[in-house]
């Protein structure tokens, strides 16, 4: 499994890209290209406080973010510039080794672990028993784009098999909020255990990815190298504000979920009348198709956005963000797949 460290990662959210390309102005557009909730949290208006003074992590975040993932206690849990800063620098602080990667899954992760000097292998999910000669291992759960959801169970038993061997198991649980905690797999309650990183973000199911903060979750020890090397401020006032509102309100935590779960069976159900077999989380849902390319191009002329992957061919679509959303994309997903015969 080889990856170039030095390329840039494909990533959903181009969309000035695709108006550049297409020749269609940037705000006509219907962006399904990312995974992120179209219907995001109603941040209160920010105190003053928060633009004028610098981070504090006395302002118990950490804490507040342990009692919402259901993580240990605040000494397990570190903020970070999205999840995003973690997945870069983690790496490097893990003793350089074969680290077992999905082929497909969020791209970032082989080419960060390329660049810390590791080698990557092919990770299969469905393998009950991790190879011995891998020393560490990533799991995005569920996965991105193939919404693979494994059970937490199989990933205790890897990371007990790694953790033998003085590796390390990073789980990534970015789109886990969207399914609730009692269903979602987490492993952030079992953090404390030496060789297991939880990576958290509230930028998909909260629709905060603006903020730029995500949480790293595991051993006291670990997080204290991971701050060292991220340095001071790592997650600024507005954005710490934003969050604790929204981790606090589990009113609207509750409502989204079940409105969340509506809506994907709706685009599940859209994708099936058109003869694709969807795979999908709360947040997207995902097809293969030789024609994927070709799908994506005919969407695209129609001013919808979509987020394509080449092995195996594919597409993955968001959430409409209205019913004029909806509306659009229905009307062109017909004439689209009308098009490519």
């Amino acid at each position: 499994m080889s990856e170039n460290p030095t390329a840039l990662v494909a990533h959903g959210g181009n969309l000035h890209e695709a108006a550049v390309r297409y020749g269609i102005a940037w705000d006509t557009w219907v962006d399904l290209s990312t995974g992120i909730n179209p219907h995001g949290y109603p941040v209160p208006p920010v105190p003053p406080t928060a633009w004028r003074r610098l981070p504090d992590d006395g302002d118990a975040f950490a804490a507040c973010a342990a009692r919402y993932y259901g993580a240990p206690d605040a000494r397990h849990v570190l903020p970070v510039a999205g999840s995003q800063a973690a997945i870069r620098a983690l790496p490097a602080l893990l003793r350089s080794a074969r680290v077992a990667i999905a082929p497909l899954t969020y791209g970032e992760y082989a080419p960060a672990f390329a660049r810390a000097g590791h080698e990557i292998v092919p990770l299969e999910l469905t393998q009950d028993t991790l190879p011995n000669t891998v020393t560490h291992a990533v799991v995005v759960n569920p996965n991105n784009p193939t919404a693979t959801h494994l059970a937490a169970a199989r990933l205790l038993h890897w990371h007990a098999q790694l953790a033998s061997r003085g590796g390390t198991l990073i789980v990534d649980e970015a789109f886990a909020d969207a399914f609730g905690h009692e269903r979602a797999e987490t492993l952030a309650h079992a953090t404390s255990r030496e060789g297991l990183v939880v990576l958290r973000s509230p930028g998909k199911f909260f629709g905060l990815a603006g903020a730029r903060c995500g949480f790293a979750l595991g051993a006291p020890a670990l997080l204290a190298a991971l701050r060292a090397h991220l340095g001071a401020w790592t997650v600024s006032g507005p954005a710490r504000h934003a969050v604790t509102h929204a981790f606090e309100d589990s009113a609207w935590q509750s409502e989204m979920r079940v409105r969340l779960a509506t809506e994907s069976a709706r685009l599940v159900a859209l994708l099936r009348a058109h003869g694709f077999a969807p795979h999908a989380t709360p947040l997207f849902a995902w097809i293969t198709s030789p024609r994927a390319a070709a799908l994506q191009d005919a969407l695209a002329r129609r001013a919808i956005w979509t987020r394509r992957f080449d092995a195996p061919a594919s597409l993955r679509f968001g959430l409409p963000a209205s019913e004029d959303e909806w509306q659009r994309f229905e009307n062109a997903l017909e004439e689209a797949v009308r098009a490519i015969g």
